[in-house]
């Protein structure tokens, strides 16, 4: 049952992978990492964890320290580019995974790239362990693939650990999907629904088609919102109306 600001007497999904992308990790720099940006991710994150009784799961980007298909390095083998990009999602990991747990958070990362000494090995099994014991899950390297972003890296583990939706955290003020990009667009008009068909067909550029296409397959929500915003995770678990829902 919703009162009359969105609230609910339970959250909307109990279990969510929540997909910052690098660049939102970097504060209004988007190069590497802002320390007060990790800090109100992981308050955030510990708050629906906590209050809300939700299990929660991050995929991190790695945007903010590469992006080797493009700019000065463009023309790099793309396998050798996408494995560079693999560990810049280790570094946002390991210090999402410090900010939750200077603020008591128990929290995991799994890597789909071994390296035994920073992150365990992705394992469906272990996370899933992992959440029962009302850890925060980080999955770390996308897939382990080269050629697979880390968009449809979200999709899949939000699938492999039967998450009810899948949160993706937008930067630079997009507050959720447009028919053209608002930066440039005064005009651009934002949807508060849209169908996944409809995102692949119009070729907005919410996530990399291959991810909304496994949404689509799986039946998993995706919801696109600018995660600056206060408490948005909290607003869109609760039932306020934030961003965009693809479904």
């Amino acid at each position: 049952m919703n009162d009359a600001n969105g609230d609910r007497s339970a959250p909307r999904w109990k279990r969510i992978v929540f997909k910052p992308s690098g660049e939102a990790l970097a504060g209004p720099s988007g190069r590497g990492l802002d320390g007060p940006t990790l800090d109100q991710t992981a308050a955030d994150i510990i708050d629906v964890r906590e209050n809300l009784d939700v299990d929660v799961a991050v995929v991190v980007g790695g945007g903010n320290f590469w992006r080797g298909r493009t700019g000065a390095m463009e023309g790099m083998d793309a396998t050798q580019s996408d494995h560079i990009g693999m560990l810049g999602t280790v570094m946002n990991a390991l210090a999402l995974q410090d900010a939750l747990e200077r603020r008591g958070q128990g929290t995991r990362v799994l890597s789909a790239i071994e390296m035994p000494r920073i992150a365990e090995p992705y394992i469906r099994r272990r996370a899933m362990r992992h959440l029962e014991k009302g850890r925060v899950v980080i999955f770390a390297a996308g897939t382990g693939n080269p050629f697979f972003t880390t968009d449809t890296a979200a999709a899949l583990r939000a699938a492999e650990i039967e998450a009810g939706a899948l949160l993706k955290g937008t930067h630079s003020g997009v507050d959720g999907v447009y028919d053209s990009d608002p930066r440039k667009n005064p005009n651009a008009k934002k949807y508060d629904e849209i169908e996944y068909m409809q995102v692949m067909n119009q070729d907005l550029k919410v996530m990399d088609a291959t991810a909304i296409a496994f949404c689509r397959d799986h039946q998993i929500p995706i919801v696109v919102f600018d995660m600056s915003a206060p408490a948005a995770l909290r607003s869109i678990l609760t039932g306020g109306q934030v961003g965009t829902i693809v479904h």
